[in-house]
């Protein structure tokens, strides 16, 4: 019953106005009028769906209804009056009779019943919360009742539901009968074990229950323990049976509930005559008939609650389900339409279902949002999981096949081109929702043909699910009889009940004045809603160019200069015509001459190119496929500025990088140096060195040929495309050079098109003439052609710094720089060789060894790269620098590291070492040790983190170093002691500054200078229930998980941070878990482990002194409260105070405890918890609810669940009603935050709208996983009018 976890989610994406075809700007969307059955539905608040069928069952119980109504203000009061002091309103009454009109006469989908829950004492909990309707039949009428007390209508619903039933004992004895009168408003009648309604009857009021044996009725007459015989009866009915089903049981084996889901009958009518003490009176008076089914459809834990009413009174418009429409039907359609029905329906081919599905309907059109429903019901699978996936959302597919599908009725229904709907029908969809017209003959002789099941005169029946109102045909309640789906109440009206005729058809039949008034005024306010929404939403923006500023070159249209008017902006209505558009932009341009054709444009890479022209003046521009932000180019039809303008998707321009041989001397010196630049006729740039480019456009519909003799090129040029995988730009910059490979286009393809050779736009074609080939750069191998580019020829510096002794600087000038030539195949040691060769270092180091190294963008150096590798392999870039230093290179099998030795690592003066990848940390450990000269096991190692600081220790030292991923370059550090044991956690300490306990830990921080960054850093502002708290870190500790909470503060305390804090006993000490910026709970148990308490390692724990000891037990919660300072929308400081809920959690606990705190009455304080995040208070209630009697005791509800779960740190706010008559707990604080917190919703719902659709499966998958909510009694809250 949550909400609609039962009911199809609405995929489709669709609606009578598609997104892209409008600008939104007119705010929220107005209600949906009603649909086509003319009745009303209700919104679900998220849980209420119990609710909204028990409400529209009681609607259409005309008598009910007519007694509530009755009732007029003198009586019941005026809801403007109810927040009056002294002022006795009743307002539920009030807020039902509301509902009511809303529900007749207001022109609406679905009408909501916040205010009607709001009267009830509801929150917005409830409103989720889950509830038996059976439940809230009885508790609704009860506080109806007590509503009443003192009104004319004091005792309509005892008039209408109550009944009696008599209870007989008769002694087989002495034949003295004893009985026993129980009234009821509803029965609860069996459903385990039982086929039917009529048994479950004949089992409660014609069999007896005997009493013999053992089992012996003490008679009252006799004064003996004698056999004796049970029985029921009705004594008195009432005007209107309600029958509960239970459907619910216990499963004393499972030891779990479950629900009855066997085949159970009940009747359209019943006589109860067998039933009844008095079985004299006429049938009419024993005679029921059924009316309204409450139906469940889930199981004992959650479901969904919607109802099947019989309309008595005749106020809806009943049409056949959609599944008795025959296919013959379609005998009498157009020709061409027939051609479409009678082909066989493709169910993968959206277009023919569409067509199939509004070609059979009898009016020719569909209703937008009804479409999606119908596709479902006809394929059996809905658009956003059949077809979506391919063409899109079903409005954007309708748009896009605007020559098959137009809109009709404003919008709100879709047809087929070829059979537009009669003139009739149209009227009939645009005439007010409430008022259907009736069928033309020919429809009804085309109905008549097909020979529907006929419904009894008044048996008209809906299905009322939440905000949705369908037909329903009689023999649909049978399949209620059995399922997860199935009855659940049952309602019956006498059949002595007769309607008088001015009530059938009368929806404001004996509703108050003053209410059709209110329902007046609403309507008129929705209409004007409608119409200014669709007004504003129907308006788009257009971008209109002038074919006066454009000139066609390269196949595509280009503005000229920079024109102000090239391009113009166009609010216009879209419901409006073409002819009407033609005409407003006559007279926005009064000196246009000639003709006017409007034609669709897009921008493409290559510039405007022109679609299809909009010839016909009375097509509306929706139907014409114009959305919002439509180019539409405005100019003859024919030229512009007399060049032939080509349109057409067939004609649309490519974007093609013609790249042509550049080996011009001076000019191939600057591409050398790589050097961009452009010659002067525009156009042209440099590509690889020895190649320029330049981008030009060509129609899609043009030759090969064409495009050759285009570019000026001679027959025996040859026109070459550019293989997969080739590159044309970068090479050798981004990979260390290559070769590129273009393939040559055959003599046959001359005569293909562009669009047949599938080019497409920033496709590169490759121009050589036929002596490009003498040159080196081009090598012609059958049909492909290899370009290679000088970037093969680039070269690497090498640089070497002579060595520098202590106090010396090096000097720029004795730094010596070589250029090597290099290639990106050439293996690194041979570039590390030929640099030694031309320094000479050979002859000035003998015997030593070399490497070489980059270095980073800081100047900081890399580790050294591994000579067997090549230029390319080594990720080196050409025409980069390497420096050449002393020292031996890593094969490739092997890893170049830092290390230092202690807890810090200090800048430059880390150590080198060359080892193995598959040496273990022991083995890289002990050659460390060797290294520096260090002795003993000692030690261990450590790597550092993401900020450079001495991180996690390396715990597992057999394990090899690519097994833990170290790579070349990183630092390691030797630090002193053996490693941690497993199970030991390493804790973030911190301490809260409370000024009141440390002003003389911190007085010199406070009186000395401002902090550094360093300082700063190490303090932290979090929130603790609300109030913002100073943390300072203090360090780190390291301990055994199975160390006491003792253990751990006493390890705390011996902190440096910590020296200046003295306390007598840990006691003394609080311990918080730290979360994000929150603390979050109190480490409880002196001697509790840390493992106990569920500490991992990395945890961020928080410590503050205390004034005096605390031992804080499992049931102990720390809160911070805050009296309300009187007459004020303020709080005094807070105060701290430990609440014992051992024995009783509830609110009327916490209550207690304040009231012995503040020495005062507990009736007379108001409480609130405080939700920092929301900035809202949460008042708790003081209000007892209402106990029947059979319930000797009530379980009370915790603050520990839902909806306060209340913990350590949480604010209490408190008001005191003897001294404050204020209320309200928010504070100007939280009105301002709460305003922040708006905008920030605002701005990201406006941000993140594109991702809703892409996250909603996964938040599907996280609702069907959420867990089970708490079951809460169900009650409403009744002022006293007594």
């Amino acid at each position: 019953m949550f909400g609609n976890l039962f009911e199809e989610v609405d995929e489709e994406g669709f609606s009578s106005t598609p997104s892209k075809g409008r600008v939104s700007t007119g705010g929220d969307e107005p209600p949906l009028p009603r649909g086509r059955s003319r009745l009303s539905g209700i919104k679900n608040q998220g849980g209420t769906c119990y609710l909204n069928s028990l409400l529209q069952t009681l609607l259409f119980t005309p008598e009910f209804r007519e007694a509530l109504f009755s009732l007029g203000p003198k009586e019941l009061g005026h809801l403007e009056d109810k927040d009056k002091p002294g002022a006795k309103v009743r307002v539920i009454p009030l807020e039902l009779q509301r509902l009511f009109a809303y529900l007749l006469l207001v022109d609406q989908q679905s009408a909501s019943t916040s205010d009607l829950t709001d009267s009830f004492g509801w929150n917005s909990y409830e409103g989720t919360n889950q509830h038996d309707v059976q439940e809230l039949n009885r508790i609704l009428f009860s506080a109806l009742e007590h509503s009443l007390v003192g009104t004319s209508g004091s005792t309509f619903i005892h008039q209408l539901y109550h009944g009696t039933i008599v209870n007989s004992i008769e002694c087989r004895q002495c034949k003295n009968v004893s009985q026993r009168q129980e009234d009821f408003l509803d029965l609860t009648v069996c459903v385990c074990g039982v086929s039917s309604l009529e048994e479950a009857l004949w089992n409660m009021f014609v069999e007896e229950e005997l009493f013999e044996g053992n089992n012996l009725y003490r008679c009252a007459h006799c004064d003996n323990l004698v056999p004796a015989a049970k029985s029921a009866k009705l004594r008195k009915l009432p005007p209107f049976m309600t029958m509960s089903l239970l459907r619910f049981s216990f499963d004393f084996a499972k030891l779990e509930r479950y629900k009855e889901t066997g085949h159970y009958t009940f009747p359209l009518t019943i006589n109860l005559r067998p039933f009844c003490e008095q079985i004299n009176a006429d049938d009419s008076d024993y005679s029921y008939e059924l009316f309204s089914v409450i139906i469940h459809k889930g199981g004992c834990y959650g479901g969904h609650y919607h109802v099947y009413i019989r309309d008595i009174d005749k106020l809806g418009q009943w049409e056949p389900p959609e599944e008795d429409v025959k296919p013959k039907t379609q005998r009498k359609v157009k020709e061409d339409v027939k051609v479409i029905s009678k082909q066989k329906l493709k169910d993968d081919d959206p277009l023919s279902v569409l067509s199939n599905i509004i070609s059979q309907e009898p009016s020719k059109s569909v209703l937008l949002d009804q479409l999606g429903q119908k596709l479902m019901d006809k394929t059996g699978s809905s658009w956003s999981k059949k077809f979506r996936k391919h063409c899109g959302p079903i409005g954007k597919f309708l748009q896009s096949h605007n020559d098959v599908f137009m809109l009709v009725a404003n919008g709100t229904r879709v047809a087929l081109k070829a059979n537009p709907p009669s003139q009739e029908a149209k009227q009939s969809s645009n005439a007010d929702p409430s008022l259907v017209s009736e069928p033309d003959t020919s429809e009804q002789e085309h109905k008549g043909n097909q020979k529907p099941q006929p419904e009894a005169e008044g048996n008209h029946w809906f299905d009322l699910n939440d905000s949705n109102v369908t037909s329903i045909r009689e023999s649909d309640i049978e399949k209620q009889f059995q399922g997860k789906e199935s009855a659940y109440m049952l309602f019956y009206r006498k059949t002595q009940l007769h309607r008088p005729v001015e009530a059938l058809n009368n929806l404001q039949y004996k509703v108050p004045s003053h209410l059709i008034q209110m329902a007046q005024e609403e309507n008129l306010k929705l209409q004007q809603m409608r119409e200014k929404f669709e007004a504003t939403n129907n308006t788009v923006q257009l971008c209109l160019h002038l074919a006066p500023c454009y000139r066609l070159i390269n196949g595509a249209l280009h503005s000229v200069g920079e024109q102000p008017n090239g391009s113009t902006t166009l609010s216009f209505d879209r419901r409006k015509t073409v002819g009407v558009l033609r005409l407003a932009i006559y007279q926005m341009h009064e000196l246009w001459e000639g003709d006017m054709a409007l034609t669709v444009a897009r921008s493409l890479p290559a510039g405007l190119h022109l679609y299809n022209t909009l010839t016909d003046d009375n097509v509306s521009l929706y139907s014409a496929g114009i959305h919002t932000n439509t180019d539409l180019f405005v100019w003859n039809g024919r030229e512009v500025c007399g060049a032939t303008v080509l349109t057409g998707p067939e004609w649309e321009p490519v974007l093609l990088t013609v790249v042509r041989p550049f080996l011009g001397e001076s000019d191939q010196q600057e591409v050398m140096d790589g050097v961009e630049f452009k010659e002067d006729g525009g156009g042209c740039e440099t590509g690889d060195p020895g190649l320029k480019k330049e981008a030009r456009g060509f129609a899609g519909a043009a030759t090969l040929g064409e495009v050759k003799e285009a570019l000026g090129e001679p027959k025996e040029s040859l026109l070459c495309q550019e293989q997969k995988g080739g590159k044309l730009s970068g090479v050798g910059v981004e990979e260390g050079g290559g070769a590129s490979g273009w393939r040559v286009f055959p003599p046959d393809d001359m005569q293909r098109t562009l669009k047949e050779l599938s080019l497409k736009d920033g496709d590169a074609l490759l121009v050589l003439e036929p002596q490009s080939f003498d040159s080196s750069m081009f090598t012609l191998n059958g049909d492909v052609v290899t370009v290679t580019t000088p970037s093969d020829c680039r070269w690497l510096q090498v640089e070497f710094q002579p060595h520098v002794t202590a106090g010396e600087e090096a000097k720029e000038e004795e730094r010596k720089r070589i250029k090597v030539p290099a290639t990106g195949n050439m293996l690194l040691g041979e570039v590390k060789q030929k640099a030694i060769e031309e320094l000479q270092l050979l002859e000035q180091h003998t015997g030593a060894s070399y490497c070489l190294r980059q270095v980073d963008c800081t100047g900081k150096l890399l580790p050294p790269v591994c000579e067997e590798l090549s230029v390319r392999a080594a990720g080196v870039r050409l025409m980069t620098t390497l420096t050449l230093h002393l020292g031996n290179a890593p094969k490739a099998s092997q890893l170049f590291l830092h290390f230092t030795v202690g807890m810090v690592p200090s800048s430059g003066l880390e150590m080198d070492i060359i080892v193995e990848r598959t040496c273990t940390v022991r083995e890289c450990l002990k050659t460390m040790l060797n290294a520096v000269g260090l002795e003993g096991t000692g030690w261990h190692l450590r790597r550092l983190d993401w900020c450079e600081e001495v991180g996690e220790p390396l715990m597992d030292e057999d394990a090899s170093l690519c097994e833990l991923k170290i790579n070349s370059g990183e630092t390691l550090v030797i630090t002193e002691g053996l490693l941690p044991p497993k199970g030991f956690l390493k804790l973030s300490v911190w301490l809260c500054v409370d000024p009141k306990i440390m002003e003389p830990v911190f007085h010199q921080t406070n009186n000395g200078p401002a902090l550094n960054g360093a300082e700063a850093a190490s303090r932290l502002f979090v929130l603790c229930g609300g109030n913002t708290t100073e943390l300072k870190s203090v360090g780190q500790v390291e301990i055994s998980d199975e160390a006491t909470l003792d253990d751990l503060k006493a390890q705390v305390l011996t902190l440096p941070g910590l020296q200046d804090v003295s306390v007598p006993t840990t006691n003394f000490l609080r311990v918080w878990q730290l979360e994000g910026c929150r603390l979050v709970r109190i480490l409880r148990g002196q001697q509790a482990t840390l493992r106990k308490l569920k500490l991992i390692r990395g945890a961020d724990l928080c410590v503050q002194q205390l004034l005096k000891e605390e031992d804080l037990k499992s049931k102990e919660v720390l809160l911070q409260i805050r009296m309300g300072v009187p007459g004020e929308s303020s709080y005094f400081p807070p105060e701290e105070l430990v609440w014992d809920a051992s024995c009783d959690s509830s609110s009327r606990s916490l209550r207690a405890c304040l009231a012995a705190h503040y020495d005062v009455s507990p009736d007379s304080l108001l409480l609130a918890k405080h939700q920092p995040d929301k900035h809202n208070w949460d008042e708790i209630s003081n209000w007892t609810q209402q106990v029947s009697k059979k319930k000797k005791k009530k379980k009370a509800e915790s603050l520990f669940g839902a909806p306060f779960h209340l913990k350590d740190g949480d604010t209490i706010g408190i008001k005191n009603l003897l001294v404050d008559n204020n209320k309200e707990f928010i504070t100007l604080e939280d009105k301002q935050a709460q305003q922040t917190l708006r905008e920030l919703a605002e701005q990201r719902r406006k941000g993140i709208q594109a991702a809703d659709s892409n996250n909603a499966e996964s938040q599907k998958t996280v609702k069907q996983n959420k867990s089970r909510k708490q079951e809460v009694a169900l009650s409403i809250n009744v002022g006293e009018f007594k």
